[in-house]
């Protein structure tokens, strides 16, 4: 009995689970049969309730493997979990540190990006992420956009143009193209009629604002790191690109090497001028394949025209005791009491940066070259030897004496500096007869070869050359070319542009003018017409460096500047560049407008207006396939 009675219990509970397992399999088994045909149609349109709606939940312990959903469900939702967040093209995520600061990012950043500044930079990431203009400082682990990042670094191509391109153009210093406010002069310059700058690669003092790897430059402060990039700039504003470098005057080089630098007779050590050491051996080999060298790497990055400034032997100082490679063991060549050698000079090399205006002003006084004319005195907006040549006198001791004005000036400003030397029609007496002629080479032999081999490789590589040169070398005087080299027939034949320093101002004591830089018309047209004449024939372009600075004038105004364009223009210039050393263009701005409203009535007036074609600057801008 109590055998049969167990059997019989364990029949029916046989049965009983038997039917209980009968009727849960086919509910569980569409459950998972449904999630795991639905699992990705759950993450994208969130539709789980199929299985859930097909049968009521059971109350019973099989009930309980529905429970096993999450981890299906986990599964299912990580296959459609976004990737983390990629950047656009053209950027970059940045995770930043505690504290860090926008604009520190954005220097670090720069080089990668197409933004000129890391000022410019920093807008652009407080923009693109919604950050507010005064926001700096980001939290840690704050995730940001970096806008403008490059696929490759840019390259650019010089934009050929004729050597006759009228060039209106404003100068800035190295530090200045360099930064925000550089930025807008060249814009506003483009906004109001400009189509050309002129840069700074090489100053007088001799530091270079490029990186270049170059034995003899070594390690150097750089303000445009990427040249190709600012040429872009340039070249999407279809504007010209000038690149100018001081030649001979390095003060940075021969402080390094002054083995490079003139030498001295008497102590046989490095050469000063006026208790300076500025200057190189212009016949140093050494020295010329270094210049050569720069110049072919900054033509090498897309600029369109080089510019030589500074071409030229030293003028002021102990000329008699000054001795170049050149002439060793020969007989210094020197116009009589050449040790002032001022009358040789009138300020050629055009500008100088603010940053080196002071030194310029603490050359010898005025009153030390000219005693009988205290007056004379630094311009601000000279060159560093500017100054020297437009306070100097005609050579003490030499008897020579400038037609028409006794101390000449003339200033980088290419100034025709003893203008009086008209043809010594007050009756004063020639310098070219103080002059001692020397044997061998001169001076004028080792600029006229060195152009000759810089315009031979630099026309290789598709640039333009200009030359500045000193106003007061269009008089041809002996005692000039025997102390600077600079004989602008010579130098005609190896340049495509020849830009005369020629600023009113700096023609004080000439044509017995009181007031010479309120006379912009007089002095600019008597330079002009005297470069055209000893020019003629060669096929040079003369390009004049006009004054934008009021020193030593009155009447320096939007009027002076274009009196200044029309003469020039009028007396076969073509185009004209404007030198002020703080780089202001107040006055040139307001002018230039009025001269393009006058050149529409008046074809031409001022300026034939001309522009880089959309189609050249297009072409240049596409990169190479």
């Amino acid at each position: 009995m109590r055998l049969a009675s167990v059997r019989a219990l364990t029949a029916v509970s046989s049965l009983l689970f038997g039917a209980a397992a009968w009727r849960l399999g086919p509910h569980t088994a569409s459950d998972f049969a449904a999630q795991a045909q639905t699992s990705q149609a759950q993450a994208a349109q969130a539709n789980t309730g199929q299985a859930q709606t097909a049968k009521p939940a059971v109350s019973s312990p099989a009930a309980t493997a529905p429970q096993l959903q999450p981890a299906s469900l986990t599964t299912s939702k990580s296959a459609t979990i976004p990737d983390p967040t990629l950047p656009a093209p053209g950027t970059e995520l940045y995770t930043a540190k505690h504290g860090e600061a926008i604009p520190t990012i954005a220097r670090h950043y720069l080089g990668r990006t197409a933004y000129l500044t890391s000022s410019e930079l920093a807008d652009a990431i407080r923009a693109v992420n919604h950050k507010s203009d005064t926001a700096n400082i980001l939290k840690a682990n704050e995730t940001i956009v970096i806008p403008g990042i490059l696929a490759a670094p840019i390259t650019e191509h010089t934009i050929p143009v004729p050597k006759d391109f009228e060039v209106r153009a404003v100068y800035l210093t190295g530090v200045m193209a360099a930064s925000d406010h550089g930025i807008r002069i060249i814009k506003h310059w483009r906004e109001v009629g400009g189509n050309a700058v002129v840069f700074d690669i090489k100053d007088s003092d001799g530091s270079v604002n490029i990186p270049f790897d170059y034995p003899l430059v070594g390690e150097h402060k750089v303000y445009i790191h990427d040249v190709p990039k600012f040429v872009h700039f340039l070249h999407q504003q279809n504007m010209h690109a000038i690149a100018r470098i001081a030649i001979f005057r390095d003060e940075r080089l021969v402080v390094a090497h002054p083995e490079l630098a003139v030498q001295s007779r008497r102590n046989h050590a490095a050469w000063r001028e006026n208790g300076k050491l500025v200057w190189t051996d212009p016949s140093n080999p050494k020295v010329q394949d270094y210049d050569i060298a720069l110049a072919k790497h900054v033509a090498q990055l897309g600029v369109d025209e080089i510019q030589f400034d500074y071409v030229r032997f030293p003028a002021e100082g102990d000329q008699l005791d000054a001795q170049f490679v050149f002439q060793k063991d020969a007989e210094p060549a020197t116009a009589h009491g050449g040790a002032d050698a001022s009358s040789a000079h009138v300020g050629t090399d055009a500008f100088v940066r603010p940053a080196t205006l002071s030194e310029a002003k603490g050359s010898v006084s005025a009153a030390d070259r000219y005693p009988g004319n205290a007056t004379a005195s630094a311009s601000p907006n000279s060159s560093p030897e500017e100054p020297a040549l437009s306070e100097r006198s005609e050579s003490k001791g030499a008897g020579c004496e400038s037609p028409g004005r006794k101390p000449r000036v003339a200033s980088k400003t290419g100034n025709k500096s003893r203008r009086a030397g008209s043809k010594n029609a007050d009756g004063s007496k020639p310098c070219s007869a103080n002059v001692h002629v020397a044997r061998g080479p001169q001076r004028s032999d080792i600029i006229a070869g060195f152009l000759k081999r810089a315009y031979a490789e630099l026309h290789a590589t598709g640039v333009l050359l200009s030359l500045d040169v000193f106003g007061v070398m269009a008089w041809q005087r002996q005692v000039d070319l025997s102390h600077t080299g600079q004989d602008i027939v010579q130098m005609a034949k190896y340049c495509d542009v020849l830009s005369p320093m020629i600023y009113p101002s700096h023609f004080f004591g000439m044509d017995n003018i009181p007031h010479p830089g309120d006379e912009p018309a007089h002095f600019i047209g008597e330079s002009m017409d005297r470069f055209e004449l000893i020019t003629k024939g060669s096929g040079v372009v003369i390009r004049p460096w006009l004054q934008a600075f009021h020193w030593r004038t009155k009447t320096y105004s939007p009027e002076y500047i274009k009196i200044q364009v029309e003469t020039a223009k009028n007396k076969g210039g073509i185009g004209f560049l404007f030198w002020n050393a703080a780089n202001d263009y107040s006055k040139p701005f307001i002018a230039m407008p009025e001269m393009k409203e006058a050149n529409a009535k008046q074809k031409d007036r001022f300026f034939r207006g001309d522009e880089i074609s959309t189609a050249t600057i297009q072409a240049a801008l596409t990169p190479a396939k």
